[in-house]
């Protein structure tokens, strides 16, 4: 079993999965399976295997792993049993963003212009950081790996993030002019510097640019529309909101420029960019308005 599982993650890889942690789960249950004595995916063995996770979610993960490598294996080797994918029950759920507008962003951004030392780069570090990641939709990870390189006059290069995907991201120019600015300020020693760094001159840590969000959000004064406070992800869900409220009217017009949005955000497929998208007041608007503007053109017809 252990090789038809090398063979799957080296196929799944050169289409640009990293499989860090099917590999950990799928060696798991080969060395449980190899216990029992079976050399090929039995269905009671795979449940017990996944049972052995702490909750439902894991439990629901660890079950379907085994799943899509027997979906993959059998058109080989149907003595591999198919284990029902559903078996645990747990159910995806998503958490509702915090879309801010542009005035919580404004004030987002002058909190962290007067972090201490005032005027000092820290302060400028974090507004340049804000108002990119506002602007631009960026994982955060990609924001902070981002070296002086991938600075380009066609955009920003991401390199070899999520799904081990590189891509081209154009900028306005006004974004463009605010990174050179606060370039001109940081001085790099050199090209592969990156671009965000703390006062000792290293690659800003995810941890503290979290740690230091939070605060901010409480000194811009953002209150949470429901329990759980905003978060700094929720400005790429905020991107993509507006990203779609600046969708053509037009139709066809519309499904081209969400391809777009989905190329832009580095996903590898336009489901993962409709997860980002929240029903806001404006958005539901729009989207009546241009309902109205259709049945009204079906009725003239």
């Amino acid at each position: 079993m252990l090789k038809a599982i090398e063979a799957y993650l080296a196929l799944r890889r050169a289409t640009g999965f990293t499989m860090l942690n099917a590999e950990y789960l799928l060696k798991s249950f080969a060395a449980f399976a190899t216990q029992c004595g079976q050399t090929h995916v039995h269905t009671q063995t795979a449940i017990d295997w996944a049972a052995r996770g702490p909750s439902v979610a894991q439990r629901d993960a660890r079950l379907k792993a085994v799943c899509r490598f027997v979906r993959h294996v059998r058109v080989e080797d149907a003595r591999h049993e198919l284990p029902p994918v559903d078996h645990f029950g747990a159910r995806k759920t998503r958490r509702s963003p915090h879309i801010y507008s542009a005035a919580e962003i404004d004030r987002l951004i002058e909190a962290a212009l007067r972090l201490r030392p005032e005027g000092g780069l820290r302060s400028l570090t974090y507004a340049t950081l804000i108002a990119l990641l506002s602007v631009t939709g960026l994982r955060i990870s990609e924001a902070l790996k981002l070296t002086v390189a991938d600075v380009t006059h066609d955009g920003l290069l991401i390199r070899e993030t999520k799904f081990r995907k590189t891509r081209l991201a154009p900028l306005h120019d006004t974004t463009g002019a605010g990174l050179e600015r606060y370039l001109a300020r940081r001085q790099p020693r050199s090209e592969a510097d990156p671009v965000f760094v703390d006062a000792r001159g290293l690659p800003l840590r995810y941890i503290a640019v979290k740690e230091t969000f939070n605060r901010l959000v409480d000194r811009a004064g953002i209150a949470p529309a429901a329990r759980r406070r905003p978060r700094l992800h929720d400005l790429r869900h905020t991107f993509a909101v507006r990203a779609l409220q600046g969708s053509p009217a037009d139709r066809s017009r519309s499904g081209a420029h969400m391809a777009a949005l989905a190329t832009y955000m580095g996903h590898i497929n336009i489901y993962a960019t409709y997860w980002y998208l929240e029903a806001t007041a404006d958005l539901m608007r729009d989207v009546a308005a241009a309902g109205e503007a259709f049945i009204a053109e079906g009725r003239q017809s």
